[in-house]
């Protein structure tokens, strides 16, 4: 490193701590649902990207996506621009023409999660596929592997669902579901990155999985996402789709990777085109680049300091409300250990204050609350004349629809704010007792 990058990049350090934030002040300050927890690290790495110019996709993006695949058990990681795109390309993946007889084709059915975020949802209508609502249970907020049995069909091909808020499904069940129906399984993880079910992480069970690295997330690259497989066929598809669709798998800067780039023929194309210019799928350029790749790194060394403080907010957050009447808390899944992307309250029906009022009065108190995201989708407008099929009642994603919401336990949160939160929530109830 030169004197002067030196210099730079330590003026950068004193630069953040210069304009860190200041003391709490309940009522004023405001406490946010998630957020990115960002150091004198993060904000170097990126200024030292920025420095030697390393706009697009390189060495960085290839150093994480080694570190992540590693983390997660999968045998390869793509970075993408997001989370909402690595859910595009995992589901897009299922439908090439390399997968033969097994592709997915316009009018397959997909089962998935009535309540929950849209862009587990949208690939598969995106795709002309038929989303297949299922219901959760309240309490975990996730859906059920019997759920799942119950909901397979005929046309069923594949299986795609998010763990909810950090809280795993069941998610060894219905992998198992999958394989013994032979359909495909993505495991949306971008809630739940450091979570385990049974002795494994969230993130292993899938055919394909996904993360999100929206600053709301475990970890984040501002914007960013990744889709992680250990199956080499649907890897190999994924990044062409990511890339533009074409056929060669050359690292950006570099050619002849496969020593043969003028001997190909495809399709009606001359013998010998330039393999770096054929393009085997229709895709899109999804890439991340390295500055975001430059951010992930030093994010990842404190992962698993993260997801540690998300459980311990979350378990005082549980223990501070525990025993207040009117409201229904969270549980963590049986068998699992979540690593929390919220901490979910649901208000009974009977209480004698609604949610809206509840929710008003913490946000009065500058207590930032979030929906379960689009409640019961099938009651969303964008969804009105999507085809699609329910299996079973939903009545507990309309529940959730009227009855629920969810507050913070990000890493950002400190003992005081966690206790201002719960102090507010007890007032409120007991004002109405």
């Amino acid at each position: 490193m030169t004197d002067h990058k030196a210099l730079v990049l330590d003026e950068t350090r004193k630069y953040h701590i210069e304009h860190q934030s200041g003391p709490f002040v309940p009522g004023v300050t405001e406490i946010w649902p998630s957020g990115a927890v960002l150091d004198a690290d993060d904000r170097a790495a990126l200024v030292e990207a920025a420095l030697e110019l390393k706009i697009a996709a390189g060495a960085r993006s290839q150093r994480f996506e080694s570190r992540f695949a590693k983390l997660l058990k999968r045998r390869k990681a793509h970075l993408t621009n997001s989370g909402s795109s690595a859910n595009l390309l995992a589901l897009t993946a299922l439908t090439s023409h390399v997968l033969e007889d097994r592709r997915l084709r316009p009018g397959d059915e997909v089962i998935t999660v009535a309540a929950g975020f849209p862009t587990t949802v949208n690939p598969i209508v995106q795709n002309g596929l038929v989303p297949v609502f299922v219901d959760i249970e309240l309490g975990i907020y996730n859906t059920t592997a019997e759920r799942v049995a119950a909901a397979i069909g005929p046309k069923t091909r594949a299986i795609m669902i998010a763990h909810a808020l950090g809280n795993p499904f069941e998610v060894a069940e219905i992998a198992q579901l999958a394989k013994d129906h032979g359909l495909f399984f993505v495991e949306d993880n971008c809630d739940a990155v450091g979570a385990t079910y049974g002795d494994r992480l969230t993130g292993t069970f899938g055919d394909l999985t996904t993360v999100s690295f929206y600053p709301a997330h475990h970890i984040t690259m501002g914007e960013g996402g990744c889709v992680l497989t250990s199956n080499l066929k649907l890897h190999r598809v994924v990044e062409s789709l990511r890339d533009w669709g074409r056929d060669c798998w050359c690292e950006p800067g570099r050619s002849n990777t496969c020593l043969k780039r003028f001997d190909h023929q495809m399709g009606s194309l001359p013998e010998g085109y330039d393999h770096k210019y054929i393009f085997s799928h229709v895709g899109y350029n999804l890439k991340a680049t390295d500055l975001q790749a430059a951010l992930g790194l030093t994010q990842l060394d404190k992962l698993e300091g993260f997801v540690a403080a998300r459980r311990r907010n979350w378990r005082r957050m549980r223990e501070g409300l525990d025993g207040v009447p009117h409201l229904r808390l969270p549980e963590p899944t049986p068998g699992s250990e979540p690593s929390w992307f919220g901490f979910v309250i649901s208000v009974d029906p009977g209480a004698p204050f609604t949610r809206a009022a509840l929710v008003d009065f913490l946000e009065s108190r500058k207590i930032g609350t979030r929906r379960l995201f689009a409640g019961n989708l099938t009651r969303q407008p964008a969804y009105a004349e999507v085809p699609h099929r329910v299996a079973g009642s939903l009545r507990n994603s309309d529940f959730v629809t009227e009855h629920t919401f969810w507050t913070g336990v990000y890493p950002g949160l400190t003992d005081e704010m966690i206790d201002y939160v719960v102090a507010s929530v007890r007032e409120f109830v007991g004002r109405h007792g």
